[in-house]
């Protein structure tokens, strides 16, 4: 019990101070408030601009650049690195014998930044990809069987190329469908079904119908020559296989290369559609050969 001061005057009891308001203190130190149910706002840099190969120009001093490309591709500053894809896309449009000599690095180095998490330096290496594509595709793969550094590059590439084309991020899958549009398109048709070919029977579903997008693009290009060098009846194989994918996808692919082949393969033999069920059912197992047939009838 209080006692009663001298002076008679009523005992007062200081006031308890008052909590701090846990929204207002969040609020006043800029802290973000981690609601599922709101939902993020996108978080873009204004210092990172993708430049569609058309508006490129070319480089004011190719001889300085080309000394210092390498290291700057190699740089831990991701801004940097940026700029330096970009420069690899102007000397492979502008300058491009100035890059053959390094080409094999550059590609192994344009593979280091698609695997980098950050999307800005994933995509702009995929764009010089395709870039590199438009202006090399003549020497990027060789015919020869002993694999060079540049063929070994080219692998790596490749598979990165097949594993953007399935990501979640949409615009990195769309860029990377642009790219092996443009390899298929550009690169010589014969080695490049030999890289393919084992993406096409790969455990990842969703590469595999990547794959088969790309071999179905190279069949329509490759000629009855090219696909009786390839392997009739492996081709055949491969086709049928891919008609029973999970994935749509691959079974609409799987459907354009049953075209393309049959296409090729009739405008050189005299019976016409009957030598093309001879040729089915004589490589293939009887319900595979029917699907085959039917695709063309």
């Amino acid at each position: 019990m209080a006692l009663r001061p001298l002076d008679n005057l009523p005992v007062t009891t200081p006031e308890k101070p008052k909590k701090p308001n846990k929204t207002a203190a969040l609020n006043a130190c800029d802290c973000r408030v981690n609601d599922e149910n709101t939902v993020p706002s996108a978080v873009t840099d204004p210092s990172i601009e993708y430049i569609d190969s058309e508006h490129l120009k070319s480089l004011p001093d190719p001889a300085t650049n080309i000394e210092s490309l390498i290291e700057r591709l190699d740089s831990k500053n991701w801004l940097e690195v940026c700029e330096a894809l970009n420069d690899v896309r102007r000397f492979a449009l502008y300058h491009a014998s100035m890059l053959i000599p390094m080409l094999d690095k550059i590609m192994m180095l344009l593979v280091r930044s698609m695997k980098n998490p950050r999307s800005a330096l994933c995509k702009t290496s995929i764009m010089a990809s395709a870039d590199i594509f438009t202006s090399f595709n003549h020497l990027l793969l060789s015919p020869s069987s002993p694999s060079t550094p540049q063929d070994e590059a080219f692998d790596h590439l490749l598979l990165q190329l097949l594993l953007k084309a399935t990501q979640d991020k949409r615009f990195v899958c769309e860029e990377a469908e642009k790219a092996l549009r443009a390899m298929a398109l550009l690169a010589p048709p014969l080695p490049l079904f030999q890289k393919l070919e084992p993406y096409v029977a790969h455990k990842n579903l969703k590469v595999r119908a990547k794959a088969a997008v790309s071999v179905s693009d190279c069949t329509a290009k490759l000629g009855i020559e090219g696909i009786r060098e390839f392997g009739l009846a492996k081709l055949l194989r491969i086709s049928a296989e891919m008609l029973n994918d999970r994935l749509p996808e691959a079974r609409e692919a799987a459907r354009k290369i049953a075209n393309s082949m049959y296409v090729a393969y009739i405008g050189e033999e005299e019976a016409k559609y009957e030598s093309w069920e001879n040729l089915c059912t004589s490589n293939l197992a009887p319900i595979p050969a029917q699907s085959m047939i039917r695709i063309v009838s």
